[in-house]
């Protein structure tokens, strides 16, 4: 147990009888009357949404989660066929348990499976990966006086926007959490 006042953003908890991860959290001190922290939840399993308040200094379960560090495979179907770097056992993993990260997801890539009671509720993509531009526009002469960016499409088939000065075939560095270009590699 744990008190909502030690809440953080990605903790997951147990509470009426599901896992929630919080999404946001803002602890309030009105000038009357008691305290009270204001949450924003995502259910693990099915991705609803709620809003709830507790009162200052309640308590709630944190749910127990193992994180396993495995290795993405290949896809086979629908699933996603990932390996357990430890004991070499393979298991699939739907789409919609991926989450959005599945954009950047690349063969060989090591990411961390999170289990609840044996039971895969996500998988975590690594802050930053590294991509091959397949296509994007070439560049105007005259277009790079405000650092405009282009849209390229990458080996995974994500789109996002980069600089001017990036060209088919180069590798570049994102950030999986905001889709931004952060440099060439």
């Amino acid at each position: 147990m744990i008190s909502v006042n030690d809440l953080k953003t990605g903790l997951t908890i147990e509470l009426d009888n599901g896992l929630w991860s919080v999404v946001e959290f803002l602890h309030v001190k009105p000038g009357k009357g008691a305290a009270f922290v204001r949450t924003t939840l995502k259910n693990v399993e099915t991705g609803k949404v709620l809003e709830r308040t507790f009162r200052a200094g309640e308590k709630v379960a944190k749910a127990s989660l193992d994180k396993k560090e495995m290795q993405y495979l290949y896809k086979e179907g629908n699933d996603y066929v990932m390996m357990d770097l430890e004991s070499y056992e393979q298991m699939n993993i739907s789409a919609s348990q991926i989450g959005d990260g599945i954009k950047y997801l690349k063969e060989n890539m090591n990411v961390m499976v999170l289990l609840h009671d044996g039971s895969v509720i996500g998988v975590d993509i690594p802050n930053h990966v590294d991509l091959t531009v397949v296509d994007t526009p070439p560049s105007e002469r005259g277009n790079t006086s405000q650092g405009g960016t282009k849209p390229a499409t990458l080996e995974t088939g994500a789109v996002v926007q980069v600089p001017f000065l990036v060209m088919n075939g180069d590798v570049i560095r994102l950030d999986t959490r905001t889709n931004e270009y952060l440099g060439r590699v």
